[in-house]
């Protein structure tokens, strides 16, 4: 299973860097396409820590929340501005997509 290993380094590498990177002051507290910046951070984060934790196996459950926001970040992304807030969420955007894909 060369494919699910490639998956999981790549997803917990974008992880890593994800966990250091800070969130954008910009949007805190804000709402864009009338989505919570700050909860869909979060909503995602849960997702990738539990498909982590998992061993790639999330519940049906984050699945339905990671698909959930890849969709709002396909909202979200085209009216953000600024060069850190846009590699912020194209990260977790990435992030969603690898959480969504079936199981190899």
């Amino acid at each position: 299973m060369p494919e699910t290993r490639d998956h999981r380094t790549t997803l917990t590498r974008l992880w890593q860097a994800h966990m250091a990177a800070p969130f954008p002051p910009g949007l805190r507290g804000a709402e864009r396409a009338g989505v919570d910046m700050v909860l869909l951070d979060a909503s995602i984060a849960g997702c990738v820590s539990s498909w982590l934790d998992r061993d790639g196996s999330p519940d049906t459950r984050r699945l339905k929340i990671a698909d959930r926001c890849v969709l709002d970040l396909d909202q979200v992304l085209p009216l953000l501005t600024e060069a850190e807030e846009i590699e912020y969420f194209r990260r977790l955007r990435r992030m969603a997509a690898l959480v969504s894909l079936p199981e190899n």
